[in-house]
């Protein structure tokens, strides 16, 4: 195990959960979309979704009537969301951990089903400058465990996946870093298969040595 961590290069993140909470800006961004079009508000069936889905695997989900899933999505792109941002909250020393793996010589990267949304989120937390390169769904027609996701980050970086780690904390992160053979470490979810479980960002700064 030791050994592993050691050959680490690459500290991959998942957004929404690991690095950010999103929940409440999420359900109140899909909120207002079905009160736009008449109708009740999600319930604790979608929750999951919401926080580890693309926007159009969203919609999707919660407009059945294809017809009107096309109308909520030319609507999405014109809604007024700026009183959104401010809900999503920095994860407890998140920013202190990313300053110290970079301190410390480790690249850091995005793995998100996030799209439009990323660089604003990242900007909004002055996060942008603590990471080499991030993935959305806009860079992958494809939501995760697509593993074109974390294929773009190790061919970027000429890494083999054995030099990655991957921080998820919903099944389609551990299955995306399955698929592509990179261990994966969860964040929040012990009931994710995983090399480690973590409660707080600051334990893996623990399994780390400084980068060669």
């Amino acid at each position: 195990m030791i050994a592993l961590y050691q050959t680490i290069r690459i500290i991959i993140y998942d957004l929404d959960g690991v690095l950010v909470d999103s929940f409440q800006a999420n359900l109140t961004y899909y909120n207002r979309l079905l009160r736009h079009f008449g109708l009740p508000p999600l319930g604790p069936e979608h929750y999951q979704l919401i926080q580890t889905g693309t926007s159009p695997e969203v919609i999707a989900a919660i407009f059945p009537n294809p017809a009107l899933a096309d109308q909520a999505r030319a609507y999405e792109q014109q809604m007024d969301n700026d009183d959104i941002l401010p809900l999503i909250r920095l994860e407890p020393s998140a920013r202190p951990t990313l300053v110290e793996l970079r301190r410390r010589g480790y690249r850091t990267a995005i793995a998100t089903n996030r799209g439009k949304s990323l660089p604003l989120v990242l900007a909004h937390h002055d996060l942008t400058p603590l990471f080499d390169l991030t993935v959305g769904s806009r860079q992958v027609q494809a939501p995760k465990p697509h593993p074109r996701y974390l294929e773009l980050i190790l061919e970027t970086f000429g890494l083999p996946p054995q030099q990655a780690l991957y921080l998820g904390d919903a099944p389609v992160d551990a299955q995306l870093a399955a698929a592509v053979g990179v261990p994966f470490l969860a964040y929040r979810n012990p009931q994710l298969p995983a090399l480690a479980h973590l409660e707080n960002h600051w334990q893996l700064l623990d399994l780390l040595p400084p980068a060669p």
